[in-house]
């Protein structure tokens, strides 16, 4: 085990245990004023609550993987799993104290609680940082690695490692001219020297850029570097055509498969993340604010105008999957028609309920029925009617891509404004970066994040929602 691996493994083990003691000497400290130094009033006040404090930080920080995120070990990984997990920490452990009415435990004293703890937590981060850096620098724990290849991919990788100070970069070894064979299917003495001359500098890990069909001049490369105690690393150079971000996966662990966008939400673990945050966001919706409403607006609506109270209408879902949508009825019964008109500003289809309802997105609020059944997510692209897909999908090129993921009742396109009417095909290529950026994106914060601005559009009012 080299220094670098000693230190992350060690430092996966201190941080846990070093948060966990600053929680609980912050929360003794704060239970045992408010008990006025009395022993007994504060171990039979606070006896639950300091276990459900631990095990809800540990459920944030593995929700967040506040203590996974060591590789390259990025620093600003670290802030921000800390400061997520601080934050969920605030809100769920808030709402356990409310629903189990701890009222010796004042709101000034949850207050200074957490004010406390953030202190302690930037305290702790920073004086980390700091040893973390010196301990980079006084123990060798930076890597010294070369690259051979002279393309986009090394490029790229090469101005990672200068930026990454686990990284020691030796240099470029050659190019991709290197590894070619000769006439005599030997490679040659010079690459074979640099190979030899690096290992004696001390680099372990030498990185191989290069395009797929030149893979098979590598055999002798990979003799050569065994030899000099070198480990070969191969990164692909994909070409113009695929520059950018690509993931590489296993299938069965025999074979890499190369894919060209980063999709989040295809690995279980994360879409497990997701229905469960749909789900709990969406009982507490109807807890609070949809068992009143939804009946109320309902009254409002027949009162309003002769007709059903609900709109249902077939959209693509994930995968294309057809789907009825819920909506809230905001236009006038007419003769039904197979001809699909978009609304427009100032519709003379629209009721005066209706107006109300689109304008401030209450209309909206029966979809939370399609989370629930499980057809829709609380944030991710809108659902699309069938005609427009169909008009679309063969002008607007990726317009398919956003059918990734569940479509959403909020998204990232809607909060920056691109709602309502697509007057054209530019109108809906706009929506449709917004779109595939969050699919390829997605984390939980980006969903709260989102959930926030649309709350915050719902209060001030959006020119676009008509």
């Amino acid at each position: 085990m080299n220094n670098q691996t000693r230190y992350v493994f060690l430092l996966r083990y201190i941080l846990p245990l070093v948060d966990l003691l600053m929680l609980n000497v912050i929360f003794f400290i704060i239970g045992y004023w408010a008990s006025f130094g009395n022993r007994e009033i504060f171990i039979g006040n606070n006896n639950n609550h300091i276990v459900v404090c631990n095990l809800l930080w540990l459920v944030g920080a593995g929700y967040f993987g506040l203590y996974r995120v060591f590789g390259e070990n990025k620093m600003e990984q670290v802030y921000r799993a800390t400061w997520r997990t601080f934050a969920l920490h605030v809100i769920l452990y808030v709402l356990y104290l409310q629903f189990h009415m701890a009222n010796h435990l004042s709101v000034s004293l949850v207050f200074w609680f957490y004010v406390l703890l953030a202190g302690a937590f930037i305290l702790n981060r920073l004086i980390g940082t700091s040893i973390h850096y010196l301990a980079v620098d006084r123990f060798r724990l930076s890597r010294e690695v070369a690259v051979i290849g002279s393309n986009q991919t090394s490029i790229r990788l090469i101005d990672h490692f200068k930026q990454e100070r686990s990284f020691l970069f030796y240099g470029t070894i050659g190019g991709d001219e290197c590894i070619y064979f000769d006439e005599l299917q030997i490679i040659s003495s010079g690459i074979a020297g640099r190979l030899s001359d690096a290992a004696a500098a001390g680099v372990k890990d030498v990185y191989v850029t290069v395009i797929p069909d030149r893979m098979l001049a590598v055999h002798d490369l990979i003799k050569v570097a065994d030899q000099n105690g070198l480990r070969l690393k191969f990164i692909p150079d994909m070409g113009p055509h695929l520059f950018g971000s690509y993931n590489v996966n296993y299938l069965g662990n025999k074979f890499p498969i190369i894919t060209i966008r980063s999709e989040p939400l295809e690995e279980i673990d994360q879409r497990f993340k997701k229905r469960f945050f749909d789900l709990a966001f969406s009982s507490f919706v109807f807890l609070f604010l949809l068992w009143w409403l939804l009946p109320l607006i309902a009254i409002i609506i027949k009162l309003d105008s002769k007709g059903p109270v609900f709109f249902l209408q077939k959209r693509a879902g994930r995968n294309n999957k057809h789907f009825t949508v819920f909506k809230f009825r905001t236009m006038r019964v007419t003769e039904s028609t197979t001809e699909f008109v978009q609304a427009k500003k100032g519709d003379t289809r629209i009721t005066k309920v209706g107006v109300f309802l689109r304008r401030s997105s209450l209309d909206e609020l029966p979809q939370f029925i399609n989370v629930i059944f499980g057809d829709m997510s609380v944030v991710g692209p809108r659902p699309h009617p069938l005609k427009l897909n169909d008009q679309f999908q063969s002008i607007i090129d990726k317009y398919m891509v956003r059918h990734f993921v569940k479509p959403g009742i909020t998204g990232w396109a809607q909060v920056h404004g691109l709602r309502g009417e697509t007057k054209d095909a530019f109108d809906m290529e706009n929506r449709v970066k917004y779109d595939i950026h969050y699919l390829e994106n997605w984390t939980a914060m980006l969903d709260v994040k989102i959930v926030f601005m649309t709350i915050i559009n719902m209060v001030r009012g959006e020119d676009n929602a008509y």
